[in-house]
């Protein structure tokens, strides 16, 4: 049974909580002394650094991501249906009026929408970076790809389906405490997965709904667009929950992992030294 608060370690008391959410971790052996000088176990000057504030900082930018979706939504429903009371009316002045009126209220509303995002994806690819880099130190033998893909994988046309995933996946990896008797527990990765999944959904419903927003002329046409753009909405408020669920997971997994010592990289076989 995963733990009750963390939902990534084995539950280990009768209250359902792992050893490290409980606080009764055993101490490490003698010959795991902490690698880092700096403080919670963070390097001083050096990698890996704490990436605990900037875990806050994304987390609370996907919440206003979010509150803007769900102003999106609800302006969006109230504008589809100044479409519809238009086309049932057919096409009178006074719903005219009602449809102009709803739309500038509905575009007013949403224009906010894209510079949250932009600034919610500039934090987040740095808060990613950071847990790559760190990921590096904790253990590079299951890094499957190099820390600069941490930035660059979300900017490659097609690649960007797939490479921002397998960084995650080596930082998730990378990022597992090691147990008391040295070993490494599986970490579950349906969060990751389930995560990384939405928000491919997100991308696509996204070209969707675009298409179709061009493509609509008659009344009937755009109340039907807007109620593709609300699901899209409603799809990437999942997405940002599971993103907030996974920020705060890899974080309380590398703050663990940062008091441990790394895994000594494997030779790589026909390496020059």
């Amino acid at each position: 049974m995963l733990c009750t608060r963390c939902r990534t370690r084995t539950a280990v008391t009768d209250d359902g909580l792992c050893t490290f959410c409980s606080g009764t971790r055993p101490p490490l052996p003698e010959d795991m002394t902490p690698r880092a000088t700096g403080p919670g176990g963070w390097g001083a000057g050096d990698w890996p650094r704490s990436p605990v504030g900037l875990s806050w900082a994304v987390t609370a930018l996907l919440g206003a991501v979010i509150a803007t979706d769900l102003v999106a939504i609800v302006s969006g429903l109230h504008l589809r249906s100044a479409w519809q009371s238009f086309a049932a009316a057919d096409y009178t002045a006074v719903q005219l009026g009602r449809v102009q009126s709803a739309d500038h209220l509905h575009d007013t509303l949403t224009d906010v929408q894209p510079a949250v995002f932009l600034a919610t994806g500039i934090l987040f690819i740095l808060w990613f970076h950071r847990t790559r880099r760190n990921a590096e130190v904790f253990d590079p033998s299951v890094q499957k790809m190099g820390p600069g893909w941490a930035v660059g994988g979300w900017f490659v046309p097609v690649a960007n389906l797939w490479f921002p995933y397998r960084v995650a996946d080596g930082i998730w990896t990378g990022s597992a405490p090691i147990g008391p008797e040295g070993g490494r527990p599986a970490v579950p990765r349906a969060l990751l997965n389930f995560w990384w999944a939405l928000w491919i959904a997100t991308l696509l419903t996204d070209q969707i709904t675009a298409h179709v927003q061009d493509m609509a002329v008659e009344p009937e046409q755009q109340a039907h667009a807007l109620a593709l753009v609300a699901a899209a909405d409603a799809l990437e408020i999942a997405a940002a929950v599971l993103a907030i669920l996974f920020v705060r997971a890899l974080t309380r997994m590398q703050v663990e992992r940062a008091v441990q010592p790394p895994v000594p990289a494997l030779p790589v076989p026909g390496a020059h030294r």
